[in-house]
């Protein structure tokens, strides 16, 4: 919940006439060690975004994904000059991407204050579970990539 109010994730707003707000739920998972210890604890907020309506709540949802051949490839050329290969993971990647639509969602269980009780969370931002998040975050790395690249000559 740090995490969202830092990033800035939603407003809360009273809820407009004839919207229904998607739903959202938290999941809990243990991280283990390899001998099966657990190490930590995370939980995470999600949309329900099976309850999202096309032309409505999102437009596009699709997002490119690498071909097994292309990874292969990647990794045969590493392999034959001796390069390093770093894998990189971006927390909280969804939070970066820019949303177009307005999309509302229920107050997340545990976190609802009497005063508030009554508004909805209008999304600033994705979360996981939303179908055009996958989409977004990636056109937000394209364009990001796209800066650098344009910066080295």
């Amino acid at each position: 919940m740090d995490s969202m109010s830092d990033n800035q994730v939603w407003t809360l707003v009273e809820p407009p006439e004839g919207i229904k707000p998607i739903g959202c739920k938290w999941v809990f998972k243990k991280k283990t060690d390899m001998d099966g210890n657990v190490q930590t604890y995370k939980g995470r907020l999600v949309a329900k975004g099976f309850r999202q309506i096309h032309g409505i709540d999102y437009d596009e949802t699709f997002s490119p994904v690498a071909m097994i051949k292309s990874i292969r490839i990647l990794l045969a050329v590493a392999a034959f000059h001796d390069y390093e290969i770093w894998q990189m993971d971006v927390k909280t990647a969804f939070l970066n991407g820019k949303l177009e639509e307005d999309v509302y969602m229920t107050q997340p269980e545990g976190f609802v204050t009497p005063e508030d009780a009554r508004k909805v969370c209008k999304l600033q931002r994705f979360i996981y579970g939303l179908k055009q998040a996958s989409r977004s975050w990636n056109l937000r790395f394209n364009e990001a990539i796209q800066e650098f690249s344009g910066s080295i000559v």
